[in-house]
């Protein structure tokens, strides 16, 4: 059990950067969502628990699957080809668990290859140049 623990220490930098980087990630994903939602013509207030449902399953998988492909290892953030191969490993796995658990009767929307198919698009389309652009940013400095 410690070296499952340490190995997962040595994928996570806990410093205020890594927590910036974690929190600009969590906004990126849920622009995904809210534009989704907005696409569908759902009220962000008036259904803000199915907002908020729709969310969740993508915030687990990026949860696991962030930490799992080193995201938030301090060598990822250098270096922009490392930053871009794990950000898209990450997303991919993410959104393939997200459309996992909307399978599930837990979380509203069932499951559609459409829907997979927009997510890992979408996905990759922010969360991609967004952590190319802050390793090339870090490699700078």
């Amino acid at each position: 059990m410690s070296s499952a623990v340490a190995s997962l220490r040595a994928r996570t930098d806990r410093s205020p950067r890594t927590f910036a980087l974690a929190v600009g990630d969590l906004l990126l994903i849920s622009l995904f969502v809210v534009l989704g939602e907005l696409q569908h013509g759902y009220d962000l207030v008036a259904d803000a628990p199915r907002v908020v449902g729709t969310a969740l399953p993508f915030f687990v998988g990026w949860a696991l699957a962030s930490i799992l492909a080193g995201v938030y290892a301090p060598s990822t953030s250098r270096s922009v080809g490392s930053a871009i191969r794990r950000t898209a490993l990450a997303w991919i796995a993410a959104a393939l668990i997200g459309q996992a658990l909307r399978a599930t009767p837990v979380f509203p929307g069932g499951f559609a290859i459409a829907f997979v198919l927009v997510s890992l698009g979408v996905g990759l389309v922010l969360l991609v140049p967004w952590r190319a652009a802050v390793a090339y940013v870090s490699s700078r400095s």
